[in-house]
């Protein structure tokens, strides 16, 4: 395995090279502040090379058979069992992950590895009847050709992953941007991988790089057809419009605000343990975290209670202790502006049921309750470990308040009766709801992605095989067509 340090470097057609940007990323562990490694920005000069060198491979690199193509995917799947303790140590290191995220983002990306391996084999082509007599239509699947990837700092390997590894499956070269706060685990360690695995050169290509430096390079450059954003509302909205004025296509996966809802016939002790975890995994750093716990009015006495209590127990502190349940956030600019939320929500009225410091880049579990109905926090997401207990008067009012938020990522709903789970489910506009569980779920064959301001697209199985390849039609005239003139 690389160390840090030979990491740390531009990927651009094959050879590892310093930037020649007029800045460094200094790369740093959240919890120990430690520096891990300082990498020279590329720039635009840098991107131009990257989307030249993915396009005069992928040519061919799409001729290849596929069945030589997923040879690739299990490799590199192979690598990462092999290389697992070593991934381990980088995601506690660089995100301030705990063993238990570790744990949860390599089961996810060695899953969509497998899934890559039959999505080489997926896309396929149809033929389709004429209304005229004689003619043939026969409808082909085809790479786009470039896949620009922007990743987040979450859960950098796996979200990269999942663009770049089925991008790549389905016969097109790629540009990944990781972010400047996840540059190893997002970025280069990726690209080690596939190296190693067999990928050809040129085909992925790394740039370590901020808008900074490149502005809107990145998305700009003619070559890539599509960019697939994982990040912010805020930044998504900004990648849409600038690749849209490119006629680019683009798949967002942006921010969540989702509510776990506990009507009045569910089992408490269950819809807890739910909640907490899907509030306060990695730190509440999750896009399809639970921000909301609503709780039927009820039942709200002896779930806060019970809440509170669980909530209380957990551990934080360094990531590197096996015990540990909540690590840093990604740097205390992260931490400062959750506090301060906080510390909004309480002077409009909030009631703090829980609340502990802030040391560095370490918050606390906080649980609000109380909130005023226009609450502006209500409606925002939260990237940190804060709750928020929303009582409500029967479904009708559930409902209203699960929808009363610009996003639509995920959501749960607890109740003892399935079918009237699905009916409620129905009603929630978000582009995923789970029944009876945790509100933070993606497998790899079923369709990943949000409504509203939560993204654009989908992702998964047949929806990535959509999202990154085009459709051509030919058709062939066996007879004679009649011409007006």
């Amino acid at each position: 395995m690389s160390s840090f340090a030979d990491l740390a470097q531009q990927y651009i057609d094959g050879q590892w090279r310093p930037g020649t940007g007029s800045w460094d990323i200094v790369d740093l562990n959240p919890y120990s502040g430690e520096k891990l490694a300082s990498i020279t920005v590329a720039t635009a000069e840098e991107i131009d090379l990257a989307y030249r060198a993915a396009e005069r491979t992928q040519r061919g690199w799409a001729r290849l058979n596929p069945y030589a193509r997923r040879l690739v995917f299990e490799r590199a799947l192979r690598l990462i069992e092999e290389r697992e303790e070593e991934i381990t140590r980088t995601i506690i290191a660089e995100l301030g992950g705990t063993y238990l995220k570790a744990g949860f983002e390599l089961a996810l990306t060695k899953d969509m590895l497998r899934e890559c391996m039959q999505l080489s084999l997926r896309a396929e082509g149809r033929i389709l009847p004429s209304p005229t007599d004689g003619k043939e239509n026969r409808l082909y699947r085809l790479p786009v050709g470039v896949v620009g990837v922007i990743s987040p700092f979450n859960f950098p390997l796996f979200l990269s992953m999942k663009a770049v590894a089925p991008a790549l499956a389905l016969g097109n070269g790629v540009v990944l941007k990781p972010h400047q706060d996840a540059p190893i685990t997002g970025g280069t360690l990726i690209a080690k991988i596939f190296e190693d695995a067999g990928l050809p050169a040129g085909l992925l290509n790394v740039v370590l790089t901020d808008i900074a430096e490149i502005g809107d390079a990145f998305i700009e450059h003619p070559v890539p057809k599509v960019i697939s954003f994982t990040g912010s509302d805020s930044v998504g909205r900004h990648v849409a419009t600038v690749a849209a004025s490119h006629f680019k296509r683009t798949v967002l996966e942006l921010g969540g605000n989702s509510a776990l809802v506990v009507l009045d016939d569910a089992d408490v002790d269950y819809a807890v343990d739910a909640a907490v975890f899907s509030r306060f995994a990695h730190q509440g750093q999750v896009c399809m975290a639970a921000n909301r716990v609503l709780v039927d009015r009820s039942l709200i006495a002896e779930f806060t209670e019970k809440f509170v209590a669980k909530v209380a127990t957990l551990k934080v502190g360094d990531p590197q202790d096996p015990a540990t349940q909540l690590g840093p956030l990604i740097n205390t600019a992260q931490a400062d502006a959750i506090t301060a939320q906080v510390d909004r929500a309480v002077a409009d009225g909030a009631t703090v049921l829980l609340r502990g410091a802030t040391v560095g880049a370490l918050v606390d579990p906080v649980v609000l309750t109380d909130l005023p109905a226009d609450a502006e926090i209500l409606r925002r997401e939260i990237f940190g470990p804060v709750v928020l207990l929303v009582p409500f008067d029967g479904e009708e009012e559930a409902v209203r308040i699960a929808n009363d938020t610009p996003f639509g990522l995920s959501g749960a709903v607890h109740t003892g009766d399935v079918e009237r789970g699905v009916r409620f489910a129905q009603r929630i506009e978000t582009g995923m709801i789970h029944i009876n569980d945790g509100t933070i779920h993606d497998e790899p064959i079923v369709p990943f992605g949000g409504e509203k301001n939560s993204g654009v697209g989908r992702l998964n199985g047949e929806a990535t095989v959509d999202a990154f390849t085009t459709l051509k039609w030919i058709s062939i005239q066996h007879g004679r067509s009649r011409f007006p003139f």
